[in-house]
């Protein structure tokens, strides 16, 4: 089982930037970002492969970007340019196997770190 540890989250401005963190304890194949709006199901934002491939939602595309340190076991997420909606608790999550896609679902991601919340103002 992977341990995921999320930090970075907080309140900013729209427009604004934020990094996201997750240590993990170790890399699997396919490593993600995915948030909850309050009220709403959680989502897929942003998905990372082994081979460095990545995904990403279409709300999400051109402001945000996911990446990792290997040496480090950390995954990160950029965000910029960012809005009211982005407002959730964002969630890393890991995943062993293929495919490795922000399409797949939250059952398809058998690890789960706690969450931090992201708060954006207008």
């Amino acid at each position: 089982q992977v341990q995921l540890l999320e930090s970075g989250g907080g309140s900013v401005e729209a427009g604004g930037s934020l990094r996201l963190s997750c240590a993990a304890s170790i890399y699997t194949y396919c490593m993600a970002w995915f948030r909850q709006p309050p009220g709403n199901e959680r989502e897929g934002v942003a998905t990372i492969a082994s081979n460095f491939s990545t995904t990403y939602a279409d709300s999400v595309k051109g402001r945000f970007i996911i990446s990792k340190d290997n040496s480090k076991k950390i995954l990160y997420l950029q965000m910029n340019s960012l809005k009211p909606e982005d407002t959730a608790m964002y969630y890393c999550a890991a995943r062993g196997r293929k495919p490795c896609t922000v399409k797949s679902g939250v059952p398809d991601f058998r690890d789960w770190g706690q969450g931090t919340q992201v708060t954006v103002s207008s």
